[in-house]
């Protein structure tokens, strides 16, 4: 029905104007900001999202957008008692964030008691997707609508440790298979028949291959992609790297009870090493120069929306 819309409407792109930029950068509603401690976080906040105002206003074009309405809110979750959109971009928190979107919307008395599996795979909470044009557009244009993001490489080192350093039984099989199949000469018939054991070496291969064995996943692909910040105009970015600090201002900024705090614990591995900046450095040794590169410039749009800088 939705396709049938946009292919018989005069203007196919018409009816999407309303998440074309330049629009306006509406200020934040401070107005339940319960104290002054935040002065810093705020500060900073404004600065991102003039910041990444800015970028789009001079780098993107009208004529780009090729993508209907609908896929481009398909990351979004919604969370209308409080009137929050939050964009899910993995591995930057995205597991504590869905738990505390179920405490908010009353599916859950606490953050802490919500097991990895039911926030993943349980379908408690709603997509944008999910709703009609109107409902869609009615929650973009008057919900408070936040991303997360976190620096490139790290998460890329991170969803690399995550999916194919412990056991899956998704990703060995699924893309582990795939990746030592094409890009390991002499692989062992172990490897080829379980998947598991790819080097980070091997993965990268895949990621830069034009011709890839096996389709792109939302742990990897880019946020400017997952998540369009410069169609969709986001009111608050936060970052993996103040996390808690941003996350708890932005419960202030939309009326969370006082109780509800953003949870500190690791969602899964949690003996393991943070992928940190010295974590990703040691990953980066086993690539050459040009590789190396190569990534930089997958993620050029990420690193240059978001501030980040190049390694």
């Amino acid at each position: 029905q939705l396709f049938d819309q946009q292919k018989t409407s005069e203007s196919p792109l018409s009816w999407l104007r309303g998440v074309y930029l330049p629009p306006a950068l509406h200020p934040l509603n401070k107005t339940l900001v319960r104290d002054g401690k935040w002065k810093d976080v705020d500060s900073t906040q404004e600065k991102r999202r003039s910041f990444l105002h800015d970028f789009c206003k001079k780098y993107n074009s009208r004529k780009k957008l090729q993508t209907h309405l609908v896929h481009l809110v398909s990351r979004i979750y919604v969370e209308d008692r409080h009137k929050v959109l939050y964009c899910e971009v993995p591995k930057a928190g995205c597991s504590n964030w869905k738990r505390v979107l179920m405490v908010l919307n009353g599916l859950a008395a606490s953050a802490h008691n919500i097991s990895h599996d039911d926030v993943h795979y349980g379908k408690h909470l709603r997509k944008l997707d999910s709703y009609d044009l109107k409902g869609i557009y009615t929650r973009l244009n008057t919900y408070t609508k936040a991303i997360f993001v976190r620096d490139p490489m790290e998460r890329l080192v991170s969803a690399f440790r995550d999916k194919f350093e412990h056991p899956n039984s998704y990703y060995h099989p699924v893309f582990g298979k795939a990746i030592i199949k094409k890009y390991r000469h002499n692989a062992n018939e172990e490897a080829l028949k379980s998947g598991s054991g790819v080097k980070f070496k091997e993965f990268i291969q895949y990621l830069l291959d034009s011709h890839r064995p096996v389709g792109m996943d939302i742990h990897w692909e880019q946020v400017s992609k997952l998540c369009y910040p410069c169609l969709i105009n986001y009111d608050f970015i936060g970052k993996f790297e103040t996390l808690e600090e941003d996350a708890n201002y932005f419960l202030q900024l939309v009326g969370a009870p006082a109780e509800l705090k953003f949870p500190k614990f690791k969602d899964r591995h949690s003996s393991d090493e943070r992928t940190s900046a010295e974590v990703v450095r040691h990953y980066l040794k086993e690539l050459s120069e040009e590789e190396r590169q190569l990534i930089y410039d997958f993620y050029y749009l990420d690193y240059l929306m978001f501030n980040y800088t190049s390694p």
